[in-house]
């Protein structure tokens, strides 16, 4: 029966997006500073940039939205959208592509997010990724870090992490504003997504996490991939329990228990009730660390 379970999952997922009412989507925004916003939907969040002339934007969600995110950053803004970085290649993150180039976006991107969207991916479960147009890869990647100095004099900093969400993970950093987009390794009130068939790997998102720790203050605004704007202290306490959660699993499956067992000693209890409800319940965050944890 469990090995149902994925292709059951798989089935429940591209059902839910293929049959979703879009049309009660809708796009919100937070002000962050004199030139930076969050903006909210259904799939990732997104950080717009508004320069002297143009627009930057990091992450575009679904491409069935993007009339609905164009239209409501024109109540923010009459400068095109330039320029649009992503964080990774998830399709909740770069599904827009396609339709933000052909309205002039130059897409920039690491490497890795141009490889896996050029090539068919096995997300495991049974599914699989087909592709992305071709005019939705990044026209422009980086392998390790790029500065993008805005054409209002601020400088965005972006910067390839640990493989840890998935291997083509970026951090933007916008310097002078004091705001910082993590994409997906940072969930607020919730379990991370570890792609461990797109090289996610726990370690990397706890050394990204701690990190990212460092780079921060108690004024930073910090986008994370999913959920409400976060702080330092947010992001201390996800670091505590993604950091406490790594050792309990390892130690177990050090000690020759099998994922079945380890899944069953109730290593995060204390979290599930908040952070175990949505898309990553207990037992996958185990699965996770348990495969990847070195």
């Amino acid at each position: 029966m469990k090995k149902l379970i994925p292709l059951v999952i798989a089935f429940i997922g591209f059902s839910s997006f293929s049959q979703r009412d879009w049309s009660t989507v809708e796009i919100t925004s937070e002000k962050l500073s004199e030139n930076i916003y969050v903006l909210f939907g259904a799939g990732g969040n997104m950080g717009l940039a508004i320069g002297a002339e143009n627009a930057y934007l990091i992450d575009d969600q679904f491409g069935p939205l993007s009339e609905k995110i164009v239209s409501h950053i024109q109540t923010l803004t009459d400068k095109p959208i330039k320029w649009v970085l992503n964080t990774h290649w998830h399709g909740d993150h770069t599904g827009g592509n396609e339709n933000m180039a052909k309205q002039g976006a130059v897409i920039i991107a690491h490497e890795n997010v141009r490889k896996r969207m050029s090539t068919k991916q096995d997300r495991g479960g049974g599914r699989i990724a087909e592709p992305s147009p071709g005019s939705a890869w990044p026209v422009i990647t980086f392998n390790d870090k790029m500065t993008l100095y805005l054409d209002n004099g601020n400088t965005m900093h972006a910067m390839h992490v640990n493989d840890a969400h998935t291997d083509g993970d970026s951090y933007y950093y916008f310097l002078e504003d004091n705001v910082l987009h993590m994409g997906d390794n940072f969930f607020v009130g919730r379990y991370p997504y570890i792609d461990l068939n797109s090289g996610g790997d726990i370690d990397g998102l706890v050394s990204n996490v701690t990190m990212a720790l460092g780079m921060v203050d108690d004024n930073t605004k910090i986008i994370p991939g999913h959920g409400r704007l976060a702080s330092k202290d947010d992001l201390k306490s996800y670091a505590a329990i993604i950091t406490t959660l790594r050792e309990r699993v390892k130690k177990a499956r050090d000690e020759g228990n099998s994922l079945e067992q380890v899944q069953k000693l109730g290593l995060s209890k204390e979290w599930d009730a908040t952070h175990g409800q949505g898309f990553i319940n207990a037992d996958r965050i185990i699965e996770f660390i348990y495969k990847s944890a070195d």
